[in-house]
């Protein structure tokens, strides 16, 4: 039996998680209760993720001409605050897990933090032969402070004008493959400049537009040599969809612009523990357990944003602030011509 980071890769290859315990005990004890608890723990990472992804989609509320481009390198990051390191285990709602120290439930570490000191539990999980057995392990940590609290994501964006008012956006990490891990990205975006239909438009101080984008992300990690279960095909899937609706104001400024809006996200982000796993009831006897579970996390959140934009001929740098469930700020390097 080894370790519970079969449960944990999917945080998407943005955290690099540490945990060092049985995860054959928590399935033999129960698939239900591996999944809950799998799905209390990474959800403040799946979540903070999509907030991550979202940021920095817009840097001005004007739109190009015609034929006008910008593509730009930009790194995001959302901050961890310290809610979202800690959920509540209540282990009335187990079918065979107990804190070892006596208590029903205790604030124990999600994805994004840590147990200190050690957190101990005891399985409990039925024998053929030799009945009603216990086993105790070690609940898992997360990241902890060691990403800095943040989590980090990156990509290659660009945009180009299509028509009056209109720019159409797209943004992706190109397929990222190695022995045991494959992830990638992408995005498309459309943002319309109100204000460039407006008879009075190059009398306004200000631009307003409206930005609608999606974002898709996909992984797959193979769990075949790490988690020391017998079995075949080992591997975890995940899936990222989010929507972006945003509303926009920038000023009209020759050099350093700034720029703000409102918007709303909306995103699910599910995992699939996958293939054949061989899970020990004892000494003597095995399971076998197909495509344990699935477990997902959404979020719904208001968005405020504020950055500035200095223009450099072609070049242009920007940055940005945004406060929802998580907080992000974003970094942006663009070549544009318009």
């Amino acid at each position: 039996m080894k370790k519970l980071i079969l449960f944990i890769i999917c945080c998407i290859s943005a955290i690099s998680l540490q945990a060092q315990n049985d995860v054959d005990a928590l399935l033999a004890a129960g698939v239900k209760d591996a999944q809950r608890f799998t799905n209390d723990y990474l959800k403040p990472g799946t979540n903070g993720l999509m907030h991550s992804i979202n940021a920095n989609w817009f840097n001005t509320a004007e739109v190009k001409p015609l034929g006008g481009f910008e593509v730009s390198i930009v790194a995001n990051a959302s901050i961890i605050n310290n809610k979202k390191k800690q959920f509540l285990l209540n282990t009335n709602d187990y079918n065979n897990v107990k804190f070892v120290e006596g208590s029903d439930s205790q604030m124990v570490a999600t994805a994004l933090g840590k147990n200190d000191p050690d957190i101990l539990v005891e399985i409990t999980y039925d024998d053929p032969i030799f009945g009603k057995q216990t086993e105790q392990i070690t609940l898992p940590s997360g990241i902890g402070s060691s990403s800095g609290n943040l989590l980090p994501t990156a990509f290659i964006q660009g945009g180009v004008g299509v028509s009056k008012g209109i720019e159409l956006k797209a943004r992706f990490v190109p397929k990222i493959k190695t022995d045991e891990v494959s992830i990638g990205m992408y995005g498309a975006g459309l943002q319309v400049e109100i204000t460039k239909w407006l008879p009075v438009d190059k009398l306004l101080p200000i631009s307003i537009a409206g930005l609608v984008a999606y974002t898709h992300l996909d992984a797959s990690y193979d769990l075949t040599k790490s988690s020391g279960i017998s079995g075949e095909n080992q591997h975890l899937k995940n899936n990222t969809n989010t929507w972006l609706v945003q509303l926009i104001a920038s000023t009209k400024l020759p050099v350093i612009n700034f720029y703000g809006g409102i918007g709303y996200i909306s995103g699910k982000s599910g995992s699939d523990l996958l293939g054949t796993y061989r899970v020990s009831n004892g000494v003597l006897t095995s399971e076998t357990i197909k495509d344990p579970f699935s477990v997902s996390s959404e979020v719904s959140a208001i968005r405020g944003t504020l950055g500035a934009k200095l223009k450099l001929g072609f070049f242009r740098l920007n940055a940005e602030y945004h406060m929802s469930d998580f907080d992000a700020f974003s970094l942006g390097l663009a070549f544009g011509f318009k």
